[in-house]
């Protein structure tokens, strides 16, 4: 009985398999996000990070979902993804966001048993509320987040300060959480054989 037990915890812990998957598809996650940030140089395209971002990645990230088995892996490539936009220079809101979110959208992954798809598209939702995060910063403190980024030049400054009114915060928080809901969707429909295969009906 005690070496079930033993066993039973062992394979409840990380292993070298799960922390490489995590790399993996963090490196590649957050390489389609900095591609993706490329249209950001166009103002109005700006809020349609939180719309794009969630949806282009979502394929990607149902195809990590597919190796999640534990509690943890959900957290830590989350929390990866929000130092990497912290680093990149978006502020540290997405990091504090990616601890958040990402504890959140592990224990709602894990209610589903780690199998369940509606539980997936779920926690897809919430993981990428992290992207808010990185607008957070326009809506506390525009002209401060700008004083430090005056290569961006004044006409770009005033076309974003145009755009990010208070109100539109619940809107691009909406869509960071509706969109991931839809990318993992869409993933599901390119991926269906990889979840057949891995047991999430």
């Amino acid at each position: 009985m005690d070496g079930v037990m033993t066993r039973k915890k062992t394979t409840e812990k990380l292993g070298g398999k799960d922390l490489i998957n995590i790399g993996i598809y963090a490196a590649i996650y957050c390489v389609i996000m900095t591609a993706i940030s490329m249209l950001g140089f166009i103002p109005i395209m700006m809020p349609m990070l939180s719309v794009l971002c969630p949806l282009i990645g979502g394929i990607t990230m149902m195809l990590f979902y597919t190796k999640v088995k534990k509690f943890g892996m959900i957290t830590i490539i989350t929390i990866i993804i929000g130092a990497f936009l912290w680093v990149t220079g978006m502020g540290y809101w997405p990091f504090i966001f990616g601890i958040v979110c990402g504890v959140i959208a592990d224990l709602v992954a894990k209610m589903g048993n780690y199998s369940s798809k509606k539980m997936t598209a779920l926690s897809h939702g919430i993981m990428n509320i992290t992207i808010f995060g990185c607008f957070l910063p326009l809506y506390l403190d525009i002209n401060g987040y700008f004083s430090t980024r005056t290569s961006f030049g004044s006409e770009y400054v005033e076309a974003l300060t145009k755009i990010f009114r208070p109100w539109t915060a619940p809107i691009i928080l909406a869509c960071s959480f509706v969109f991931g809901i839809l990318g993992a969707l869409l993933g599901m429909y390119f991926l269906k054989k990889h979840f057949e295969k891995a047991g999430i009906v």
